[in-house]
């Protein structure tokens, strides 16, 4: 017999560091700062948290935490190095372990510097991660070593097989743009047009300069805790209401897989929607993972939204701008606010279920919807409602 996780976990707490390029501050500073932040916004203080997961191989370890917080009772722990999808599939875990009494309230972290005091290009940090390995017999050797080369060849077929364009990626771009000049926030601060799209310089065919995600430093955290607790917290109840995770076809090789096209998240789309019980047409706006305008374009096809191959004429006539019918990264996201490995997604969606996203609010939002994209095409998805 399975346990429905429905509604049975909040989200207590959100947290942020300014997002900027050249912070003075460490990976785990940040990661710190925007921990504490998360703490306080639910009311909490450190020594309440008996629950933590740092994401991703970078991060700090549960006795970092223990050394600095002066935690007493820390009861649970785990590490999720999935990429980009791996702050969703912590809200999975923290969930599961909230609604299975092993703790109260748990801590999901992340901290970043790349263009700061650690100066570390993309190309070179994916070498420390555990799933590149799958790259190694077929991209490496032709140089395709950063993220950019080896997601092209996704949106390339994709292109071929549906005639997805590019001026269809420059959509996805110019909505993320649009949203980031609301927020104060954000790092991308100047307004983009389908002609600066067009103009930008090629860095992976068919990925332009304003493809692809930007690289910067800072933190977010947030505090997920049982239900029964977060009623007694500061801030409204979000709920988890549903949940999960999937991973890609076999073999971990992007371009050796029978479709290139395929992403993990179109296996979690069916779970989390069941484990919500709602459809579609209840989801008020989407935080989408955007390590690429691509990828959004192919995760609103397998998260049901339209069919395979229709994703570039469903998202056109500003489907996705505040006001559209599907408001998507209201926050700018990764394209345009920061790339905080998608844990900044979350923390928007927390703050637009709450009615506290400002400028970018969207109005009478209830339920929305948030992924997580990583690797090799690790995805998840969780439906959060007030």
């Amino acid at each position: 017999m399975s346990i429905s996780l429905r509604d049975q976990a909040c989200v207590s707490g959100i947290g942020e560091t300014v997002y900027m390029r050249g912070s003075s501050s460490s990976a785990f500073e940040l990661q710190i700062e925007s921990s504490l932040s998360a703490i306080a916004d639910a009311g909490l203080s450190p020594k309440d948290i008996d629950g933590i997961i740092p994401i991703g191989i970078v991060s700090g370890t549960a006795d970092d935490f223990i050394e600095n917080f002066g935690m007493p009772d820390l009861r649970f722990s785990a590490l999720i190095p999935h990429g980009g999808a791996s702050p969703v599939m912590a809200l999975q875990c923290a969930a599961a372990a909230v609604a299975t009494g092993a703790c109260n309230h748990v801590l999901i972290t992340f901290g970043r510097n790349v263009t700061g005091v650690s100066n570390n290009r993309a190309g070179a940090r994916i070498h420390g991660m555990p799933q590149f390995h799958y790259v190694t017999e077929f991209e490496y050797p032709i140089g395709a070593a950063a993220p950019a080369q080896l997601y092209a060849p996704m949106a390339r077929r994709h292109m071929e097989l549906y005639g997805t364009t590019s001026d269809h990626f420059a959509e996805v771009a110019i909505a993320c743009r649009e949203h980031a000049l609301l927020n104060d926030n954000a790092i991308m601060k100047k307004p983009i047009t389908l002609e600066d799209h067009r103009n930008s310089r090629m860095i992976s065919d068919p990925f332009r300069l304003l493809d692809c995600s930007l690289e910067s430093d800072g933190g977010a955290a947030i505090v997920v805790s049982s239900a029964e607790r977060a009623a007694d917290l500061r801030q409204k109840k979000v709920y988890i209401s549903g949940v999960a995770e999937g991973h890609p076809d076999m073999p971990g090789s992007i371009t050796q897989r029978p479709d290139m096209t395929s992403l993990g998240i179109a296996k979690a789309a069916r779970r989390a929607f069941e484990m919500a019980q709602v459809s579609h047409a209840d989801i008020d706006l989407v935080e989408l993972y955007d390590c690429f305008t691509y990828v959004v374009i192919r995760q609103l096809e397998d998260l049901g939204f339209c069919k395979k191959g229709e994703g570039g004429p469903f998202i056109e006539g500003g489907r996705l701008r505040l006001g559209g019918e599907l408001p998507c990264n209201t926050h700018g996201g990764l394209l345009s606010q920061a790339h905080v490995w998608g844990l900044n997604h979350i923390v928007e969606l927390v703050r637009q279920l709450r009615g506290q996203a400002g400028r970018a609010q969207v109005r009478d939002a209830r339920v929305g919807l948030v992924t997580g994209y990583g690797d090799m095409g690790d995805g998840a998805v969780a439906i959060l409602r007030n």
